[in-house]
């Protein structure tokens, strides 16, 4: 293992000049972003680069610039404990979910289930085979749940790809029982408009909500018709899931016409995503709020009433955002961290060329009360270490470190590796900790990295979408307070509120 390189090296010269990058740079400004695409459920293809780029990355890393290809760096503040390689899923790794002693890892091939007990040495506890693209996961007492966004024969298991045109093709939300955690029991599944590309938990103690975000409608699909300017609730009963069923489809973007009122992206806005519906939504439970990021807008919402999410306020940045990818309120809930997901998470876009604003987070502060609030720009976030023209690298799924008065995040930048950041002054965040591996590959844009980095009792949990999941151990005397803080579960999406004195 290699302990940090200084990394201001790095922002001197890597990626500065390169044709590859150029063009990169030129096509992202061109045409609207988009999320990661539904790529059916096989592996990510590879994306060829410029042989001078090639030659830029070769020179990089034998001059130091960037980690070797596969090498681990990190700051000195943080320790990787372990590395648990892919196993009978071969898929994309996915998101995460944790509860007791146990973390829920999604894959495009289905879901694996560790026992955390011992961070240092997770165990495989069960490997359930469900294939459909995303697999976003999550947990409620002994129910978990499976977004599906790829057309699939039916809603079984052992179904297989079909095409989104076919009005027999399903896609949506797929619910287990997990009271047995070595035998996970498919128990329901709930068709929904577009897929489900992500889901969100708003958990009640009879019932369980979910908020379905899908995107994307396209008149020639049966189950996905435009406009597509709403989310599907879903509402589970506890103790009858087989019930499960949609109870409503809220618009949050009303307008006139087939494309609803949503960010008309391209041409009017170019580089930036059309809002056809919504890719991420968090909720704080505790403050009745939500923020969403969909696709060219990003939301707060009232959550008072589940079934009836009301929009309370709605920015655009049509300068530096093109795709509103997900969200973080911080504990007090007066800030909101969106991302941006410039690229799909597919290109390389942390280095000199597309520069420190783009790709990156936006930090909003929520001023005023009650439905007058709103979301005012404050900053932008981005990892201060430039990346390979061959790492795809964007800002992508992060939580809060519980430090009471501090708002610090940990979060996933695909190939850039995991960052830990502070927000306190939401007009100059400062990273305080980083890992990261060396570039997949120096001649090919080859999808890799975390997709997933979140903090839970005492340590930081990554899910990467090549290498498998790896467990890091952060000691600082600005984030070690966190340590006093167990949860029992938790669903990054679903936020906590993890100090009782912040509550209203």
């Amino acid at each position: 293992m290699t302990l940090s390189k200084d990394p201001r090296t790095r922002l001197r010269r890597l990626g500065v000049v390169s044709a590859a990058a150029g063009l990169l740079a030129a096509l992202l400004t061109a045409h609207p972003a988009i999320a990661t695409p539904d790529p059916g459920d096989g592996p990510p293809a590879e994306k060829e680069v410029s042989r001078s780029a090639q030659a830029e990355v070769r020179e990089a890393l034998a001059s130091g610039e960037i980690p070797g290809q596969d090498e681990i760096v990190h700051s000195a503040n943080v320790e990787h404990l372990t590395n648990i390689p892919k196993d009978a899923l071969p898929g994309t790794n996915s998101d995460l979910a944790f509860q007791g002693r146990y973390a829920f890892a999604g894959n495009y091939d289905g879901f694996r289930i560790f026992d955390i007990s011992n961070p240092r040495a997770p165990k495989t506890v069960a490997q359930v085979l469900c294939p459909g693209s995303q697999n976003d996961i999550s947990v409620s007492g002994n129910l978990l749940f499976l977004s599906t966004d790829s057309s699939r024969s039916d809603s079984s298991c052992n179904s297989t790809t079909q095409p989104v045109t076919e009005k027999s093709s399903w896609e949506g939300m797929k619910v287990f029982d997990i009271s047995d955690k070595r035998n996970p029991r498919y128990v329901a599944a709930v068709e929904t408009a577009c897929g489900s590309h992500t889901h969100t938990l708003l958990p009640e103690r009879r019932n369980v909500y979910i908020y379905v975000s899908s995107y994307s409608p396209n008149a020639a699909y049966p189950d996905c018709q435009p406009p597509h300017d709403g989310i599907s609730v879903i509402k589970v009963p506890r103790h009858a899931p087989e019930k499960a069923a949609v109870v409503g489809f809220p618009v949050l973007f009303p307008g006139e016409g087939p494309d609803g009122g949503g960010n008309p992206g391209g041409p009017t806005n170019p580089g930036v995503s059309k809002t056809t519906g919504c890719h991420d939504i968090t909720v704080l439970p505790s403050k009745d709020l939500a923020a969403g990021a969909c696709m060219g807008d990003g939301i707060l919402m009232s959550v008072a009433d589940p079934e009836h999410p009301k929009v309370i306020d709605r920015v655009q940045d049509n300068v530096n955002f093109a795709f509103w990818h997900s969200a973080t309120f911080n504990q007090k809930a007066n800030k909101v961290v969106f991302t941006d997901e410039l690229g799909g998470g597919g290109a390389a876009t942390c280095n000199a060329e597309i520069g420190p604003n783009r790709g990156a987070d936006g930090i909003y502060d929520i001023v005023g009360r009650g439905d007058e609030r709103k979301l005012v720009f404050r900053s932008y976030y981005k990892i201060p270490r430039h990346q390979a023209n061959t790492e795809n690298c964007v800002a992508h799924n992060g939580s809060l470190i519980p430090v009471h008065g501090r708002d610090i995040m940990v979060q996933a930048w695909y190939q850039g590796g995991v960052s830990v950041w502070d927000f306190t002054n939401s007009a100059n965040p400062k990273e305080i900790a980083y890992f990261e591996r060396g570039p997949i590959s120096t001649e090919t844009i080859s999808t890799g990295g975390s997709w997933s980095a979140y903090y839970y009792n005492g340590y930081i949990y990554s899910n990467d979408i090549a290498k498998g999941f790896d467990v890091l151990k952060l000691s600082d005397r600005r984030t070690d307070p966190a340590r006093w803080v167990e949860m029992d579960e938790l669903n990054v999406q679903t936020q906590p509120d993890y100090f009782d004195s912040d509550r209203d």
